[in-house]
């Protein structure tokens, strides 16, 4: 018996250990429709981009995003121009996918500016490189970023690049991390959020750069089962209060679960998406309590 479609639900395939077919196979078998494609996947594909571009089409799967470009903005001199032919490769690739969303990351960059209105020009220069393509650039401010490290500040310089094309992605590890009051979602165009990566983590505090680093690269869990169970739900359902209608992707970096067959580690992000889908988004007050897992 087919497993039950997980609509507006999909994962990352950063999460899974393999090839780019098994790691596809394995999300299509536990019900997933959509996958968040990783540029790795296509440059480490032994038949190069175009073979993992046509596996990505015929497996049916419809692409969430692409990820990720990193560290773009705020550039000047030759580390701009550089940046500017690395955004223009990753957009061919994203768009040999398939895929209508690109995600960028704030800088990290010691090199780069912390004027907003610099990077909201650049972020503008990106978008205007993605409309021929048909692509949407999702902003995403990382934790540890330099300059913007919430999403209250990537909105800002988003707003301020003022380009359609040119929107949010959110992360909740990201939120978590620097805790980010929830009640600024209230202030962001739902329209212009691009993308939703869902994610938890299995401590409540990372109050150094280094720390969040760590925990976002190597130990995040998925929804449910962590201990930010009942902040995560209070994010969706707060993105679904605004009007929020778009997609969520499992984010989950994880040591542990690369070492895990395939269909093991995507079973654990079906029941993430079953509880997402069933207990907080169907019910009044959602279930805080952490994901029951089976037992063993």
């Amino acid at each position: 018996m087919a497993a039950r479609p997980l609509d507006g639900y999909g994962m990352d395939t950063i999460t899974l250990a393999g090839p780019l077919e098994a790691k596809l196979e394995a999300m299509q078998r536990a019900g997933f429709s959509q996958v968040m494609l990783s540029a790795r996947d296509l440059a480490t594909h032994p038949g190069g981009v175009a073979a993992a571009a046509a596996a990505v089409r015929a497996s049916g799967m419809r692409p969430t995003g692409f990820q990720v470009l990193r560290d773009f903005e705020g550039l000047s001199g030759h580390l701009h121009h550089y940046k500017v032919d690395i955004a223009k490769a990753m957009l061919e690739m994203c768009a040999a996918t398939g895929s209508r969303v690109l995600l960028a990351c704030s800088s990290t960059s010691r090199h780069a500016t912390q004027d907003l209105d610099a990077i909201a020009q650049d972020l503008r220069k990106l978008a205007m490189l993605a409309i021929p393509l048909g692509i949407r650039v999702a902003y995403e401010g990382l934790s540890w970023g330099r300059t913007i490290n919430e999403f209250t500040t990537s909105w800002d310089v988003v707003c301020r690049a003022d380009c359609p094309n040119l929107g949010l992605g959110l992360d909740s590890f990201h939120i978590f991390a620097a805790k980010t009051p929830l009640d600024a979602l209230d202030e962001i165009d739902p329209g212009r959020i691009f993308l939703v990566q869902l994610s938890d983590f299995m401590w409540n505090e990372t109050p150094t750069f280094e720390e969040r680093m760590t925990t976002a690269r190597t130990f995040r869990v998925f929804p449910g089962e962590g201990v930010h169970s009942e902040q995560l739900a209070d994010l969706v359902l707060r993105l679904e209060r605004i009007g929020y209608r778009g997609d969520y992707s499992f984010e989950v970096f994880n040591d542990d679960y690369q070492q895990l067959p395939l269909d093991v580690v995507a079973a654990r992000a079906r029941r993430s998406a079953l509880w997402l889908a069933d207990d907080v988004l169907r019910r009044p007050v959602p279930l805080p309590s952490q994901l029951k897992l089976p037992k063993r």
